[in-house]
């Protein structure tokens, strides 16, 4: 089994099956144990919701094509990413083929909440199969499920899954094997769900639970006894700040051996290239232009691996959505749901996906601010900055004789992202006029291990996300930069190095005039024009213009000690500052233009964003030369 990365000939005319099912219940591990993880992901036409498709093989050796659904609730769509599911099953979506058999995927320890779904896509008249998905998991807990009765009073194939487990998906690919060959089935039209009300269904659900199912045996969820502790009024904020507190302080002190051999091999290549080959423009390329400023950045990759690491099990084990809990009253102080936890919390990793995720909000108003404030998380492409200067300019020693002092300063910088976020949400609820809060509605999944099988593909994700980025964005943008900074040379007699007459140069000191009041030189300018396409980008743009700037053995240097040894503390200060608040890259605002369908929105955003950084950045550099008197 595995899935192709491209459509081969004839692909289109295989059987689709779609994967639909509620959220956490599951539908996605099953997509990836069919598939291998070896998917497609593009987005659906028009919107920035993902889509997710690959290729799977029978045991009988028959291909088909599977589709992974935006997780619903019901087909009575609140939500975009319910409409988008709702519109391809019905068939209504342009350019979507109709799926020709919809595997609902439910979770046998919530059946009362699942069904609901199940009943609906039936009255659509299409082909089921109901795979009854964490089977392990109910009769861990004593609940009693007869799959052969369920089957009888839906009339339809139910087959038992375990997602997590390798061959937890073979019943399922039996009974495809046994309902060979599929016969596509128009859609019956979407009047036929809201011919029966949710009273209706609700009732029915419960009839056919007690047929078929007995919890009298039910040991008790052990995710409620944990969360009497997790989720209590006092305890629960306490462990949330502990468990932030010890990440931020973990991407530190894991970080540094990996991170060294990153650095020194770099470094190594460089001396190579130096040592044996002849001195001039291609030389002076590969050496200052793509390892100068592409290395810079690749050094990092260990730090950004040990955040999502830590994500990624909080994630996975179910704990996120209780802290989207522990976090309404905080976030409803200033006008948000707790709803909006989950898309902030995808903006640490790039705003890009925390902006989509906010279409889960279903007011309208909520949406508009999470979408303006979910760029104020900080985001991975930060992490290199912040990481650069606090190595540069806070010392490597021990707190309390058990936390990190750089530990501690990256932590800080975090919580000045969230609460200027809080902040700015404050003042455009008030602004638009909206004071009326909405209850925070959330499933919260049982409490389980974190898979490492998932947490590995979540990680590789990751780091072929940043290689390819390290690769393909930050070399290009590199290139330009060096091109830009060695042309024109330097005239003759000239004191400066020859970066300072090159074009770069030209456009970092004219910038210089607008940044000098918040400390920052031309050198710093320069870096921050190639930023706007990529924040990491502004690590690799300052080795370059850095490797530029230096002669002989300083280049041999890494960049966190010629930086050290080229700005004053008050300027490191005042770029921590920037980027805390730093305008948005390109991509995100063009992300904001689609998710919101106008250019108003993306444009607010960036200059609100400056005014921020830039009265942000003024401030703290008066502030650090009046306390340091430099």
């Amino acid at each position: 089994m595995g899935a192709v990365e491209h459509k081969a000939p004839g692909v289109a005319q295989l059987p689709m099956v779609a994967l639909l099912g509620n959220p956490n219940c599951g539908k996605t591990a099953l997509f990836n144990r069919l598939t291998g993880s070896r998917q497609k992901v593009a987005n659906y036409a028009g919107v920035t919701i993902e889509r997710k498709e690959g290729l799977f093989t029978s045991p009988e050796g028959r291909p088909f094509r599977v589709l992974d659904l935006p997780g619903a609730y019901s087909l009575s769509a609140h939500t975009p990413d319910e409409a988008i599911t709702r519109d391809v099953v019905a068939g209504l979506r342009e350019g979507e083929q109709s799926p020709d058999l919809v595997v609902c995927v439910v979770d046998a320890t919530n059946l009362r909440l699942n069904l609901r779904l199940v009943l609906e896509i039936q009255r659509l008249g299409l082909p089921m199969v109901l795979a009854l998905n964490m089977v392990d998991v109910a009769k861990k807990r004593g609940i009693e499920i007869d799959a052969d009765k369920l089957a009888v009073e839906l009339g339809m194939t139910v087959v038992e899954t375990v997602a997590v487990q390798n061959g937890g998906e073979k019943s399922l690919l039996r009974a495809l094997d046994a309902m060979w060959p599929l016969q596509r089935t128009k859609a019956q039209p979407l009047a036929a769900i809201d011919a029966v009300t949710v009273e209706q269904t609700q009732r029915e659900v419960r009839r056919i639970l007690a047929a078929v199912s007995n919890d009298f045996h039910d040991t008790g969820n052990l995710s409620e006894k944990i969360d009497d502790v997790v989720l209590h009024p006092v305890l629960g904020p306490v462990i949330l700040a502990l468990l932030m507190f010890l990440v931020f302080q973990a991407v530190f002190s894991w970080a540094n051996t990996p991170m060294d051999l990153i650095k020194d091999g770099v470094g190594w290549i460089g001396q190579l290239l130096t040592t044996h080959m002849q001195e001039g423009l291609l030389r002076s390329l590969l050496v200052e232009g793509i390892l100068g400023g592409a290395g810079s950045v690749l050094v990092f990759l260990p730090q950004i691996l040990i955040l999502f690491f830590f994500i990624l099990i909080l994630e996975d084990c179910g704990y996120l959505p209780r802290a989207a809990f522990l976090l309404d009253r905080l976030m409803g102080g200033v006008g948000l749901s707790g709803r909006a936890f989950i898309p902030l919390l995808s903006s640490f990793a790039c705003a890009i996906p925390g902006i989509m995720a906010a279409r889960t909000i279903q007011n309208p108003r909520d949406r508009l601010v999470t979408i303006m404030i979910a760029p104020l998380m900080t985001c991975s492409a930060r992490l290199p900055v912040y990481a650069l200067i606090i190595a540069a300019f806070i010392p490597e020693r021990e707190v309390a004789g058990f936390m990190s002092l750089q530990g501690l300063v990256l932590f800080a910088l975090y919580f000045a992202g969230i609460a200027s976020a809080m902040a700015v949400a404050w003042v455009m609820k008030r602004a638009m006029g909206s004071k009326h809060l909405h209850p925070l509605m959330l499933e919260l999944p049982s409490y389980h291990w974190p898979h490492l099988h998932n947490l590995a593909m979540g990680l590789w994700e990751r780091a072929k996300i940043f290689v390819s980025r390290v690769g393909t964005i930050i070399l290009t943008l590199m290139i330009l930069l060096w091109f830009l900074s060695s042309f024109p040379g330097a005239p003759e007699g000239a004191t400066h190095p020859p970066i300072y007459y090159s074009l770069a140069g030209l456009l970092g000191r004219g910038l210089e005039f607008i940044f000098a009041p918040i400390g920052f030189n031309w050198q710093i300018c320069i870096a921050l024009v190639p930023g706007l396409a990529a924040r990491e980008v502004a690590v690799g743009a300052l080795g370059t213009v850095y490797a530029l700037s230096q002669t002989g053995d300083e280049l041999a240097q890494s960049l966190a000690p010629i930086i050290a040894n080229s700005w004053t503390l008050p300027t490191a200060l005042s770029l921590l500052a920037w980027y805390v608040f730093a305008p948005q890259c390109m991509s995100t605002l063009s992300v904001v233009k689609r998710e919101t369908d106008s250019w108003r929105y993306p444009l607010l955003m960036a200059g609100y964003m400056f005014a921020l950084a830039y009265t942000a950045s003024f401030l703290t550099y008066r502030i650090a030369i009046a306390l340091s008197g430099a």
